[in-house]
Formats: structure tokens, sequence, C-alpha cells
């Protein structure tokens, strides 16, 4: 059974960075492709990051230079490096893996077998 637990959330100022994690149990994380993707409230979650299986990293628009997406095989663990935070960018953020279909590069199009309960971020300006 696939089980995914973000942690990192929290409230922060203007500016402000957060380091996003998610913890998966029976799950590998390593040469598969996985993502990060947030809600606000009232509008659709969204794809924020995605990392292939060779490592490469897609962004939204919205956060390229600013997010960072990474992984450690070695602790089977998933990070989302958030710098330089808006107030835009506040909401409940997921982690998710296991495309059942679409393309890495487009996390928001594609479908998503396992997603995590979410760790809410919030920027205040």
């Amino acid at each position: 059974q696939v089980q995914l637990v973000e942690s990192g959330g929290g409230s922060v100022q203007t500016g402000g960075s957060l380091r996003l994690s998610c913890a998966a149990s029976g799950y590998t994380y390593s040469g598969r492709c996985v993502g990060w993707f947030r809600q606000a409230t009232g509008k659709e979650r969204e794809g924020v990051a995605a990392i292939n299986r060779f490592g490469v990293g897609f962004y939204a628009d919205s956060v390229k230079g600013r997010f960072t997406i990474s992984r450690d095989n070695a602790k089977n663990a998933l990070y989302l490096q958030m710098n330089s935070l808006k107030p835009e960018d506040t909401a409940t953020y997921y982690c998710a893996v296991e495309i059942v279909s679409g393309d890495c590069y487009r996390p928001t199009k594609a479908q998503w077998r396992y997603w995590g309960q979410g760790t809410q971020v919030t920027v205040s300006s």
C-alpha cells in the first residue's frame, strides 16, 4: 500500500522560504516521475513541479526560478524548495506519484494514482 506524507508547510512572510518534504512508504521514487501540486481556496489544483526518471525538473511558469524539485534516492525522499515566496503561493501543497496517463513534463494534465494528504503553505504580505 502506497502512502505519501507531506511536511514542511507553514506560514511565512513574502520573500521567505520553505522546504516541503514528501515521505513515501510502499513506493520508491528512484527512476520514476513524481510531482508537486497545489490547490488554493476556490481554485483548481495545478501542477507546480515534476521530476522525471532522469532527474529533469519541470515547473509551472509561475514558480520557475523560485522553486526547485529534488529527490534523494538514498533516503527515498522528495523535496520542494520554495524561495522568494509570494502571497499567491498560498495553497495546500500535495505530492503525487505514479502517472496513470499523460506526461511528466505536463503534470497538471496527467492523471496520478497516489496522492498525499497535503500541507498548508500560507504567505503573508
